[in-house]
């Protein structure tokens, strides 16, 4: 199993979680940005830059990921993509993603969208807070332990 990060909006907090996590469990874990980013020094954390344009990271990540891989976004059309694909997703607040609950975030979504082209003031996300910083390392955690248990492997 790998980890892939959608790292170009991906909060830092979380980046830092994730680092200590790929180290912890000796889980190569891969940054996918349009843009350099800094990664502390590991064999098991990696960046890789992309060219920009709408969905070149997602496209990317979709591509390299195989069956079984976590990737980490917040972008729920490329979390549909790895969960058809076989690949299990984490959004940066701490949801997990799965075959039940796709189907219904990808729907709001794009009702959303479709209110705020109509004009409507939809908002947006919320600030991300300690909580959510918080719900995101237990699911982490919770995640990887399970794979651990499932696999038998040593994470």
């Amino acid at each position: 199993m790998k980890i892939w990060v959608d790292a170009d909006g991906c909060p830092n907090a979380i980046k830092e979680i994730l680092f200590r996590a790929a180290n912890r469990t000796m889980i190569t874990t891969t940054l996918v940005a349009n843009q350099t980013l800094q990664i502390p020094p590991s064999r098991y954390i990696k960046m890789l830059r992309v060219n920009s344009g709408y969905d070149v990271a997602d496209n990317e990540i979709v591509k390299q990921l195989s069956a079984g891989d976590l990737v980490i976004t917040g972008d729920i059309p490329l979390a549909n993509d790895v969960i058809e694909k076989g690949g299990h997703a984490i959004n940066p607040r701490g949801e997990l993603y799965t075959r039940e609950n796709i189907k219904e975030r990808l729907n709001m979504r794009d009702f959303m969208d479709t209110l705020r082209g109509s004009g409507i003031h939809t908002g947006g996300a919320a600030p991300q807070n300690a909580h959510d910083i918080q719900a995101f390392a237990n699911q982490l955690d919770r995640f990887l332990a399970h794979v651990k248990n499932y696999t038998g492997a040593s994470t």
